[in-house]
C-alpha cells in the first residue's frame, strides 16, 4: 500500500489531508479494498518522513468519517468503500412514499457525481431513527433530516424531545432539517420547510370561487396511522371553512359503499383514500368535477395523468434548494417552500 501513497512535498496542501486524499483516491480506484489492513501509524511516518503527530490526525479524521477503522492490538482496516467522495450526505426520511422519494430524486439530480448521499427510512419510529444518528453521525459532511414521528397512540409528533437533543450533537453547519421545522428552535441549522397550518389555508383560498359551488366539503385525514400526519392541517382546513361558513366535515377514510351526494367535494391525503373515492364516484356514475369534488394533497405525476386538483408543496424546489445549500456552503437560513394550488379536472 505505501507504494500507492503519492504526497508532494511542494504542494500547499497540508500533509495530513494528502493522507487522506490518497487513501480515499485509492479506495475509489479499487486500489484499497474493503477489510484490507493499512500501514501503523509508525510505519507511515517514518517511510514518508512525517511527524507521528500528522499521521495520527489523518487517520482520526478517516476514523470519525468510519473510512478506516481500528482493532486493538491488530492494527488499522479499511471499513467503507461506497461512500468515498468528497460530500458524503446522510439523508433520514420518515416514510418511503412516493412524493417523499421524489424529493431524494430530485436532491440526487441536483448535488451531483461529486458527492455520495445514503438514504435511511426510519418509519417515524423514535428509536430507529436515534439509533441510525448514533451509529453514523460520525461518518457523514452533512445531515438531512425529515423529522415526522409518531406517539405511542400513533399521534403525530414534530420533535420528541430525545430527537430534539440528539440532532443538537450534530454541528450546526451539518444539519439541514427538511419538510418540518415545528419545535426545532435552532436558528443557526438550515431549515427548508413547509407551514403546514398555513399552506392549506392559503391554497384553498386560491381555489376558493370553485370550492365555493359545493355544498359541503369533506377532509380525509386519517386519525391513527402507522405514519401519521400534522394536526396543522386540520387546524387551517377548519380555519378555511369557518372563515368561508362553508359546511365540513373531518372523517378518517373513504369507506367502502360511501354514501356520496352532489355537491360533495372531497380533499384526501392518502394514496389509497383517493383510488377508493375516484373508483366509488365512476360505479355511482357522478360526474367528477361538476357532481362531486375531488382535491389530492401532494401531487404525483399519476394525478397529473388523471386530471386531479391538487394543493401541494413543491418537492422539487425543495430538494434543489437543500442540494444548493449543500453546495454553496450556506449557513443559517430558513427558507419556506412553495405551496399550490393546482387546478385541473376534478374541481
Amino acid at each position: 500500500m505505501i507504494k500507492l501513497i503519492t504526497i508532494d512535498e511542494n504542494s500547499r496542501v497540508p500533509k495530513y489531508q494528502q493522507i487522506i486524499d490518497s487513501i480515499i483516491h485509492n479506495i475509489s480506484q479499487g486500489n484499497l479494498t474493503m477489510d484490507q489492513k493499512i500501514p501503523s501509524i509508525n510505519m507511515f511516518s517514518e517511510e514518508f518522513y512525517l511527524s507521528r503527530d500528522t499521521v495520527e490526525k489523518a487517520y482520526s479524521i478517516l476514523k470519525e468519517r468510519k473510512i478506516i477503522t481500528s482493532i486493538r492490538g491488530k492494527g488499522f482496516y479499511i471499513s467503507r468503500t461506497k461512500l468515498i467522495s468528497k460530500v458524503n450526505i446522510l439523508f433520514l426520511i420518515n416514510k418511503l412514499s412516493s412524493y417523499k422519494l421524489r424529493t431524494y430524486n430530485h436532491f440526487i439530480n441536483s448535488i451531483g457525481a461529486n458527492s455520495h448521499t445514503d438514504l435511511h427510512i426510519y418509519h417515524c419510529d423514535e428509536t430507529l431513527f436515534l439509533n441510525l444518528l448514533e451509529k453514523n453521525k460520525g461518518g457523514y459532511d452533512y445531515f438531512i433530516v425529515m423529522p415526522h414521528f409518531k406517539s405511542d397512540d400513533l399521534k403525530h409528533v414534530s420533535l420528541p424531545e430525545k430527537v430534539c437533543n440528539a440532532l443538537k450533537t450534530i454541528p450546526d453547519d451539518k444539519l439541514i432539517i427538511l419538510d418540518n421545522v415545528k419545535s426545532f428552535s435552532n436558528k443557526n441549522v438550515v431549515q427548508i420547510y413547509q407551514d403546514f397550518e398555513n399552506d392549506i389555508y392559503i391554497a384553498l383560498n386560491k381555489g376558493l370561487e370553485k370550492i365555493k359551488k359545493y355544498e359541503k366539503i369533506m377532509l380525509v385525514y386519517p386519525d391513527n396511522t402507522v405514519y401519521p400526519y400534522p394536526k396543522r392541517i386540520l387546524h387551517g382546513f377548519r380555519k378555511f371553512c369557518i372563515e368561508h361558513k362553508l359546511d365540513f366535515e373531518i372523517i378518517e377514510e373513504i369507506y367502502d359503499h360511501m354514501i356520496l351526494k352532489k355537491g360533495d367535494l372531497f380533499i384526501t391525503i392518502e394514496e389509497a383514500d383517493l383510488v377508493n373515492l375516484v373508483k366509488q364516484v365512476r360505479e355511482d356514475e357522478f360526474v367528477l368535477g361538476k357532481e362531486i369534488g375531488i382535491i389530492s394533497y401532494n401531487d404525483t405525476p399519476l394525478k397529473e395523468l388523471l386530471g386531479i386538483t391538487v394543493i401541494s408543496t413543491d418537492f422539487k424546489v425543495m430538494a434543489e434548494t437543500a442540494a444548493q445549500v449543500i453546495l454553496n456552503k450556506t449557513k443559517g437560513v430558513s427558507l419556506k417552500v412553495p405551496f399550490n394550488f393546482i387546478d385541473r379536472k376534478s374541481v
